[in-house]
């Protein structure tokens, strides 16, 4: 992936001339001068049509990416099965977990399941920020609580040894997927076979 040398003002025009980003953070805690400056000047807007990767174990991994507009699923193949172990929506940051931070191949990908906007945020610039700045630490600090609280919920719902009640913690979970996402990776996500989460939904 390569980043449009774009002015600050023509690359964030469509967003109120400032990276989504800021918002997103300022929700966690609030920012100086500089620390808005270096994100503006860093991150980026990308975009992917659906079913395209976003990342695949050919890229280097050198970006997390906050989700504008769309939904995005982590998975990985065991032999020619996929394994989706995440889905994520708009205001979510995501990226390769195995390798996180780490400038290194990793075997996941990412994948558009809709039309999706991203930003682009370079792990180098999340490094300097962490480095230099006291907010950007209470903000990483607050967010890996939300996200450490989700792989929880993702990893309890693996172990629940039902099926349909597998499905039922997910419609509690994750209820504004269930429109959103195609049935084969719900059931993926879900360790089942398509066949019995169809005849899970037709009975409740």
């Amino acid at each position: 992936m390569i980043a449009v040398n774009l002015s600050d003002e023509d690359k964030w025009k469509k967003y109120n001339n400032s990276s989504p980003l800021i918002d997103i953070f300022k929700k966690f805690h609030s920012l100086n001068d500089e620390i808005e400056r270096r994100i503006n000047k860093h991150t980026f807007p990308v975009s992917y049509r659906k079913n395209k990767y976003v990342i695949s174990p050919v890229d280097r991994n050198k970006y997390l990416f906050l989700i504008v507009k769309g939904v995005v699923r982590g998975f990985i193949k065991d032999g020619s099965t996929e394994i989706t172990t995440w889905i994520a929506k708009e205001n979510e940051v995501v990226g390769t977990i195995r390798n996180l931070w780490l400038e290194s191949e990793s075997d996941e990908y990412l994948q558009a399941l809709e039309d999706v906007d991203l930003i682009a945020i370079p792990h180098v610039l999340s490094e300097h920020l962490y480095e230099n700045f006291t907010e950007a630490n209470i903000v990483g600090r607050k967010m890996m609580e939300l996200y450490y609280r989700s792989a929880e919920e993702r990893a309890y719902l693996c172990r629940i040894s039902s099926a349909e009640k597998r499905y039922q913690r997910f419609l509690v979970s994750f209820p504004d997927l269930i429109n959103r996402v195609s049935l084969k990776y719900i059931a993926s996500f879900l360790a089942i076979r398509l066949e019995t989460l169809s005849r899970i939904r037709a009975r409740i």
